[in-house]
């Protein structure tokens, strides 16, 4: 006979979870970054495509702020990462496609708005696998090209163009292979370096210090052109570690857990 005691624990620890409610400053950060996401989608629409491609660099900040913050307060809950989820697809799924439609892919009729929605599936499909990939695959990597950088990827092009006084409907077409090449990308399987095992508390030589400071100088000059700059090296970077990958015949360790022993 089973024991009731298991399902009265369960039950008396949902209930606690229920009492304490949601953490609030991690949430915060979660919140204002979807908040600059539908900014980003309401300027896009209004034609102020400067405003929306800046609102979705900082959504893209907030978003590395609130898991950082949430661990660093020991924070984290189901709610907030449920929360970050919707808000990722709000900010880079959603409010890039809207606003690269918005500027240049309209004219091109219904292949703009395939080139938008392959996009926007692609964000979908990519957090819904990292949801459920959590635990099982390598940490340090990503798997497929994060959807926080596809969007950068996207509004950056509209950023730098836009200060060269190029139209959307000029470069219909280069903007339709970037959408479909961020969103076939970020579903790929293209190995992304992620940061993950970057420790701030660990030394590092000296040299690193002016590297970051000349890396400030060179974005407070000219932003738009730098950070596109960085995204587009970071995009093709996945594509050169599959490479170097493939020609030195690796393979990826086991993440699976191991098979229970067999009872017969």
């Amino acid at each position: 006979m089973n024991s009731p005691l298991p399902k009265i624990r369960k039950g008396l620890l949902d209930a606690e979870r229920r009492r304490k409610g949601i953490y609030i400053l991690p949430n915060l950060f979660t919140s204002a970054a979807l908040f600059a996401g539908f900014y980003a989608i309401v300027q896009g629409m209004d034609g102020k495509f400067e405003n929306a491609c800046i609102a979705i660099f900082v959504a893209m900040v907030l978003d590395g702020l609130d898991g950082r913050v949430a661990r660093m307060t020991r924070t984290t809950s189901e709610f907030g990462a449920q929360l970050d989820s919707l808000s990722d697809m709000v900010s880079f799924g959603a409010a890039p496609a809207l606003v690269m439609y918005s500027w240049a892919l309209q004219p091109l009729g219904k292949w703009g708005w395939i080139a938008a929605f392959v996009y926007c599936v692609c964000a979908a499909l990519r957090l819904a696998r990292f949801n459920t990939n959590i635990g099982v695959v390598d940490k340090r990597f990503f798997q497929g090209l994060p959807s926080p950088a596809a969007a950068c990827l996207m509004a950056g092009l509209i950023w730098v163009l836009n200060e060269w006084h190029v139209k959307g409907g000029d470069v219909g077409w280069y903007a339709w292979a970037m959408a479909v090449f961020a969103g076939i990308t970020m579903i790929s399987t293209v190995p992304y370096y992620s940061g993950k095992d970057f420790n701030l508390r660990r030394s590092v030589p000296f040299w690193v210090i002016p590297a970051i400071v000349v890396g400030y100088l060179l974005i407070s000059i000219q932003p738009s052109h730098v950070l596109f700059g960085l995204f587009v090296c970071y995009a093709l970077s996945g594509y050169v570690l599959a490479g170097i990958r493939l020609a030195r015949g690796y393979n990826p360790p086991s993440h699976h857990p191991p098979k229970p022993p067999s009872t017969t």
